[in-house]
Formats: structure tokens, sequence, C-alpha cells
């Protein structure tokens, strides 16, 4: 082997490397049955993180403006405001606004609106953040493994 071979693996992680020695992973979320491309599509990463954003903004505006009076107490409460309204907006409608400006929403494994108890597990998981931070191979996070969801394209 190749010292720059060798050298390439390892900066590539080991799906790359895996791959380079013939293992198909597939699209991400085929194992759920959805569509490769297009509505009902995994939702891409970078449309996850800034639906995330705009919701903590507004979330921040919302507990600055209405619940503290500073700036650290504001994001303590910007925690609480961020549950809140992921649970009542994902529980019910599916999406948040940071969701529906950029084109996602959330649904059951089984492709059904997400249920109210599982908006709950899933909305805790994900202020937690540690599980959020973690993937599987299907481009979920933790938190949407245990609260049986999948974010997908409109």
């Amino acid at each position: 082997m190749d010292n720059r071979e060798a050298i390439g693996s390892w900066l590539s992680g080991p799906r790359a490397a895996a791959e380079g020695m013939g293992t198909d992973f597939g699209y991400r979320g085929e194992r759920l049955g959805l569509p490769k491309e297009g509505p009902g599509s995994a939702a891409p990463l970078g449309r996850r993180f800034g639906a995330l954003f705009v919701d903590w903004a507004l979330c921040m505006l919302i507990a600055y403006g209405l619940l503290a009076d500073d700036p650290q107490s504001a994001s303590n409460y910007a925690i609480g405001v961020l549950l809140l309204m992921n649970i009542l907006t994902v529980g019910t409608v599916g999406s948040t606004i940071g969701k529906r400006l950029f084109g996602l929403r959330v649904i059951s494994e089984g492709r059904d609106r997400l249920g109210l108890g599982w908006a709950v597990v899933r909305s805790v998981l994900l202020c937690l953040a540690v599980p959020a931070l973690i993937w599987d191979r299907d481009g979920r996070g933790l938190h949407d493994r245990l609260g049986r969801a999948v974010q997908v394209r409109i």
C-alpha cells in the first residue's frame, strides 16, 4: 500500500475507506423507504442546521423580548421556548417556523404525522443537544431515531 493511500483513507474517514473496498451504503433514507431525491426524501443536513438556526434566533428573540432582561438569562429561557415551540408545532403541523422556511417536515417512520407523545420525546432530546449531534448513516440524529421521526423535504 502506498503511504499516500493510507493517509488519504485516514483523512477521509471510515466510510470512504469502506467504500474504497467496495461496500455499498446506498443513499440516505434508502433503508427507511424514502425516495432518493425530491419531496419526501431525507432532509439534507445544511437545511436542517439552517432551520435550527432560524428557530433558535426566534426563541432568543421571544425570550429576550418577553421573559428576560439580560442576554444570559434569555438564553436559559430560550431553551424552554424552543422545547415548547417544538412540541406544539412538530406535534401538530409537523414543522417549526424554521423547518417550514427551509422546506422541511417531521414525520413518523411510518410516514404519518408524528404523534404528540413522540414529538415530546424528540423535542426533549433535541434540547439536550448531545443526541442531535449523533447521526446514523441515513442522516437521522439520535433524537429522531429515539423519537421514531424522520425529517423530509416538503
